[in-house]
């Protein structure tokens, strides 16, 4: 892929995009930790210093496409919910359902979860304060996004839905890290089956995980 000089504000707008996209893809094949910014340059066709013209870093990169799958992902979910949640239903079964369409709805998305457990230990680094600050004011909007969905099958919750939604998405991203183990841990795994416990299936870890937040914050009747 080659560029000629970015001259006009839509141009400009082609350039960012492009490199959004090639990350996405690079994201697709890679866990985020592997994403460099040499790498991403090469396959962009861009010089370093020309990507560092509309992204600051790396982790200004990864931070917007974190937001553009969490608005992705909350689209779908409000399509999930309503096709599988029954607001007539008692509310321990509604609990039920919500645990898994959430884990169901997250383990199919990977790249999401890593995102989510990259985001405050490296994301939110070598970022400076004007680029972290827009981040989180669009973060603020998302979960008031996910807080009225949560709320709409399950308004027992009450002001808990806005930290059972904060917490799902933690939750997502700690378990992803033990639901795909790196190739090493991976022969350690099946040299000594034993170890293989510490493994976790992101889909069933996550219900369970969720389930047990809800039974503590869920009105006992």
């Amino acid at each position: 892929m080659t560029f000629q000089r970015a001259r006009t504000e839509e141009q400009r707008e082609i350039r960012r995009r492009a490199i959004l996209d090639m990350a996405s893809a690079m994201l697709d094949e890679m866990p985020v930790a592997a994403v460099t910014l040499n790498e991403l340059s090469r396959r962009v066709g861009l010089a370093k210093p020309n990507v560092l013209r509309y992204f600051e870093s790396r982790e200004a990169v990864l931070l917007e496409l974190l937001d553009h799958f969490l608005q992705e992902w909350l689209t779908e979910l409000a399509g999930e919910l309503a096709a599988g949640i029954d607001e007539n239903l008692p509310m321990a079964e509604r609990a039920a359902a919500v645990a898994e369409i959430l884990s169901r709805s997250l383990s199919g998305r990977v790249v999401l979860c890593d995102l989510f457990g990259a985001q405050g230990s490296v994301l939110e680094h070598n970022v400076s304060v004007e680029v972290v600050a827009r981040y989180k004011r669009a973060s603020l909007d998302r979960l008031t996004t996910m807080t009225a969905l949560i709320q709409k099958y399950l308004p027992e919750l009450g002001e808990n839905a806005t930290l059972f939604s904060l917490q799902t998405m933690v939750m997502a991203g700690a378990l992803s890290a033990y639901s795909t183990p790196p190739p090493s841990l991976q022969a350690a795994y099946q040299a000594e089956p034993d170890l293989a416990r510490f493994h976790l299936e992101l889909k069933d870890s996550l219900k369970l995980a969720l389930t047990a937040t809800l039974l503590g914050v869920l009105p006992r009747r």
